[in-house]
């Protein structure tokens, strides 16, 4: 699993761009590919869920994925439509099994940056 883990962080590039540059340039383009590949390895990542470890599966997914590189994308979008689209299709990926034991009001210690920026 460990070879796997850093497969995945490698095929990850996300460049850092700012938020004013023209959305039709070759970088911008480039970035929003790659973070959509992003969300799609995301997706099939949780599907992991209950073959191997759910710690093993949150960690890369929302811990590694999520948290290391596509918040930084989501807090580079400015607020609107495109990055609420983006929000949703995080959320669409998480299975609701990791939230069903939550009190009302909490979410998962992973997710605390990612549930802030929601609540903006």
């Amino acid at each position: 699993i460990k070879q796997k883990i850093i497969l995945i962080l490698t095929f990850l590039f996300l460049p850092m761009t700012s938020t004013v540059e023209d959305k039709s340039s070759l970088r911008s383009k480039f970035q929003e590919r790659r973070f959509w590949s992003a969300v799609k390895l995301l997706s099939n990542v949780v599907l992991w869920d209950g073959i191997i470890q759910e710690d093993k599966v949150r960690d890369l997914g929302l811990s590694k994925l999520l948290n290391r590189y596509l918040l930084l994308n989501i807090l580079n979008t400015p607020l609107g439509p495109d990055n609420i689209e983006k929000c949703k299709k995080v959320v669409a990926c998480l299975p609701e099994r990791w939230f069903q034991d939550l009190k009302g009001g909490s979410t998962l210690p992973e997710l605390l940056n990612f549930s802030q920026h929601l609540l903006q």
